[in-house]
């Protein structure tokens, strides 16, 4: 899924129903990875894609309620946060800016 230029500083990435009910996609801005993902309650949220514990893809991983965990060694990230709750990550990912118009998911890259 690659992501679509709009007005400040929000990208459209794909719509509601491009998003599992409960698990996550992956998006590409400009070659930034970003995992984007809808929890148990319905909440769209948007996170660096990297597990920072390896480099292994985030998107790949199972959601529960609000958290998502790396396949590869069960690091547990908080979505809404980007903390760790579980190691053996210790180091948070980077969360981003959600909003939905409609139908649509847009994401603002924060730094």
């Amino acid at each position: 899924m690659s992501a679509q230029p709009e007005d400040r500083g929000f990208v459209r990435v794909c719509t509601l129903q491009d998003l599992p009910e409960v698990g996550a996609v992956r998006a590409d801005f400009d070659g930034r990875m970003v995992t984007i993902a809808r929890d148990s309650r319905g909440e769209v949220h948007a996170f660096d894609d990297t597990c920072t514990h390896e480099n292994i893809s985030l998107a790949e991983g199972e959601v529960d309620g609000t958290s998502i965990e790396c396949w590869l060694h069960g690091s547990r990230f908080d979505m809404v946060s980007g903390r760790p709750t579980s190691l053996p990550a210790t180091q948070p990912v980077v969360v981003h800016t959600v909003k939905i118009q409609g139908d649509d998911v847009y994401v603002a890259i924060n730094d």
